[in-house]
């Protein structure tokens, strides 16, 4: 409670000498040479911060950027809700112990966890990079190529599906209950691909698989109740530690690695290497080695993609289609030679197309076809990206700094 007021034409600050030993705080007030301290209990500023905490539903929540993300929103006291289709898979990711501010839920029960939230974020669908999948593995093992058509599907219907679910349950409730915020996840593989072109939120989409999964699954999400601000973010190539394409391409660029000292007989056990990795899949990389080293490659460190979608939830400035990815693009030579710096590994030998497509699937068309996507929309609003430059990003991915 406020223990004075004054005209609304007065100026407030925050600041007064901790001398006089007000044991509440305490704001000014001042015109024309008039300064007037007014104490506000405590439990003001207790109550404007528990209304500023939000209750967020997440699906994708165990995945490389969920992950993140849900400990970003429980370090500033918020409540998270863990939409999983499966408890012990989510459980073993948030166990109790470490993770007493979210709760799990299963999709028979996501009905009443979003309508219990301000705030949605939906990042869920099976990832694009499947070459690992048991799936996969099993297709090409037994020259199942048949296979492989129904697992590009699954992609795009795990997308659209889940969408599509999220945003029923949205618009099928009640005003009082519907979450007023949705943050959906989309991909810059919406822009296709080009040598040339610079994408810009505006940009038309592209023609290819990814293109049209992308189309796809926003179109479920602009479907979303028209009280209900939606911002999608269509995200880049996630650099992190613990998942998203670099932890598969780091592996297979120490197979290539040359370095000061390396030969011809270097490079050729490293081949040997790398076939015999790849042996249940049959594929050879001495059937392909052009290099890709002068397409475009946009990324974005793990950190800043989780910042823009936690801003996302809390600015209501932020709607519409915002690109995630840094304003600086760089070629895949240049991230290579960084790369390869940051692990002490100055000099590469080229990483053969066929190998990043081995690893990477599907969503080696992202780094492999290339694409110069901008954050037009994201520095528009303001947003600071901590890792602007991708040297900096790869430093601090492997070094830790």
């Amino acid at each position: 409670m406020e223990l004075c007021r004054t005209a609304a034409a007065f100026s407030w600050g925050h600041s007064i000498s901790p001398s006089l030993g007000f044991s509440q705080r305490l704001s000014t007030c001042e015109r024309k040479g008039l300064r007037v301290y007014c104490a506000v209990n405590g439990s003001a500023s207790g109550l404007s911060q528990k209304e500023n905490q939000m209750i967020v539903s997440v699906t994708g929540a165990t995945g490389f950027i969920g992950r993140r993300l849900v400990q970003r929103l429980l370090a500033d006291n918020h409540s998270v809700h863990v939409l999983t289709r499966s408890r012990s898979k989510a459980r073993l990711t948030f166990p109790a112990k470490d993770f007493q501010g979210i709760i799990i839920a299963e999709e028979p029960e996501w009905k009443d966890s979003i309508q219990g939230s301000n705030a949605v974020v939906n990042l869920a669908g099976m990832p694009i990079s499947t070459r690992w999948s048991p799936e996969y593995q099993d297709a090409l093992r037994l020259r199942m190529l048949s296979l492989i058509p129904r697992i590009k599907k699954e992609i795009k219907q795990s997308r659209v599906r889940i969408t599509s679910k999220v945003v029923d349950i949205i618009n099928n409730s009640q005003d009082e209950v519907r979450p007023k915020v949705l943050v959906s996840a989309s991909a810059i593989g919406y822009y296709g691909a080009s040598e040339t072109l610079v994408f810009r939120e505006q940009s038309p989409s592209g023609n290819d698989y990814l293109a049209e999964v992308c189309r796809e699954w926003e179109d479920k999400a602009f479907k979303v109740h028209k009280d209900v601000r939606l911002a999608l973010i269509r995200i880049g190539v996630v650099l992190g530690k613990d998942g998203g394409a670099l932890a598969k391409m780091i592996p297979l660029f120490n197979l290539f690695a040359g370095g000061p000292l390396g030969s011809g007989k270097q490079f050729e056990i490293s081949f040997q290497k790398a076939n015999k990795i790849l042996q249940n899949q049959e594929i050879h990389f001495q059937d392909a080695n052009r290099t890709p080293s002068n397409v475009m490659f946009s990324w974005i460190h793990l950190d800043d993609i989780v910042e823009l979608i936690y801003e996302a939830l809390s600015d209501p400035s932020y709607k519409g289609v915002i690109n995630g990815t840094s304003p600086n693009p760089v070629r895949l030579a240049e991230m290579c030679n960084h790369l390869g710096n940051a692990m002490g590994r100055p000099s590469w030998l080229p990483v053969p197309e066929l190998a990043l497509k081995a690893v990477l699937g599907e969503g080696a068309s992202v780094v492999l076809d290339g694409q110069r996507v901008l954050p037009a929309r994201a520095l528009e609003l303001g947003f600071t990206f901590k890792y602007p430059y991708v040297k900096d990003a790869l430093r601090a991915i492997l070094l830790g700094n």
